[in-house]
């Protein structure tokens, strides 16, 4: 297969990239075997799916580049994503995610967003529904059945979001049913992963599980990150596209290429974790359902949280009101409109987020007429999903079973 020469950037690209630090320049080394044929190398090809459209075949590469890197908090390295995108036609993204209880609008919508952006540049998303992992990190009381209700339960809903499933551009994969088949090719991976590190590099990735180092494991838990590392390579993802939170496991993944001496890393692309919408919550919880918007929370249950919602006058950082604005509305809308009394400013309509922010802190704009605001974008979003799950019998009785599960740690 082919191999992509990171070395070998046109240099009409350079103003798109970063330098890259030391640390992650690939290094001058020969090749050895690996445990598997999956980790050989990030292939070239387009074998693995579909042709892109004829609408993204005619996208510039600088455009292709633009729309993918915008996902990324993140990029590790944005020189090695140039690459990518100039050498294959339809690069591999993997994205996975625990079934673990109800969907709130992070996972829901910005996921719907972040994968419409990939595909809509010529990727293909491999979304890996981690059943076994859910399993593994004792979710839903480490019962597989109510594991896998709750994942058919996601995919109803990226569906009505609006996750943009056609041509095959997307592919749900349920890890039981994967490694299962592929038993002979995921575990060498595994084992020469955990064969390779040390027990504390481990533990620090133990935040991917929502764990700390200090927590007390099990080994289950503590044999996860090894899996987790060994997806990038079974899936033969080119682009690992997950969370800030799990920054680290694919960092592992990419000092496991050097500890086998292969130069082709998988190039991370880390999204922003949305916060809580209350004071000092670094991210939103499903076991406590007044941090977040659920995907299926009514009109009503949306207005009262984000009423109640942390929102300070004239402060940016740390206003979660701000962050969902920046992170759904926007992307979701390429615009926020206020509606209020002439007396209080009138109608308004802001087309970025820089200009928003510019009246938030000037005081130009007042949470009092923010939050409405924010709560009927919200609400737009979320209808065709109320929609789909008061309309769809599958759907209704999914997500009956799914709220009378009692989500566990």
């Amino acid at each position: 297969m082919g191999r992509l020469a990171t070395s070998a950037v046109n240099p009409r690209f350079w103003c798109l990239l970063r330098p890259a630090t030391e640390r992650e320049r690939n290094r001058d080394m020969s090749m050895e075997n690996p445990p598997a044929k999956e980790v050989e190398s990030l292939s070239l090809t387009a074998r693995d799916g579909l042709n892109p459209s004829n609408s993204t075949t005619e996208m510039s590469v600088e455009e292709k580049y633009r729309i993918v890197r915008s996902i990324g908090e993140e990029c590790i390295q944005e020189e090695e994503l140039l690459n990518l995108l100039t050498k294959k036609p339809q690069p591999i993204c993997y994205d996975g995610f625990e079934p673990s209880g109800r969907m709130h609008i992070a996972q829901g919508v910005m996921k719907t967003i972040n994968v419409n952006k990939l595909t809509s540049a010529g990727c293909k998303v491999k979304i890996w529904i981690a059943d076994w992992f859910a399993q593994l990190n004792n979710k839903m009381g480490g019962d597989l059945n109510k594991i896998q209700t709750v994942g058919h339960y996601l995919i109803e809903i990226w569906k009505a979001a609006g996750m943009n499933l056609e041509d095959g551009k997307v592919e749900f994969i349920w890890s039981s049913e994967e490694i299962n088949s592929r038993a002979y090719e995921y575990w060498p991976i595994v084992m020469d992963i955990a064969r390779r590190n040390k027990l504390p590099r481990i533990m620090r990735c133990c935040q991917i599980m929502g764990r700390s180092e200090q927590d007390e494991l099990t080994a289950a838990q503590i044999f996860y990150p090894c899996m987790q590392c060994a997806d990038i390579f079974f899936l033969k993802a080119d682009i690992c596209q997950l969370g800030m939170d799990q920054r680290k496991v694919n960092v592992l993944a990419r000092e496991y290429c050097d500890d086998i001496k292969r130069k082709n890393k998988p190039i991370i692309l880390s999204h922003h974790m949305l916060p809580g919408l209350l004071q000092g919550q670094e991210k939103m919880s499903k076991s406590d359902s007044s941090s977040a918007i659920f995907m299926e929370d009514e009109e009503a249950e949306v207005n009262l949280k984000i009423k109640k919602a942390y929102c300070p006058p004239n402060i940016v950082d740390g206003n979660p009101c701000l962050e969902y604005i920046k992170y759904i509305v926007f992307p979701w809308f390429n615009e926020f409109k206020v509606e209020r009394k002439e007396e209080n400013g009138g109608e308004k309509v802001y087309t970025s987020y820089e200009e928003l922010i510019a009246a938030y802190e000037k005081g130009e704009l007042h949470p009092a007429d923010l939050k409405p605001a924010l709560s009927k974008s919200l609400n737009r979003i979320l209808q065709p999903v109320r929609d789909h799950f008061k309309n769809d019998e599958k759907a209704k009785a999914l997500l009956k079973r799914v709220k009378a599960f009692k989500v566990t740690r």
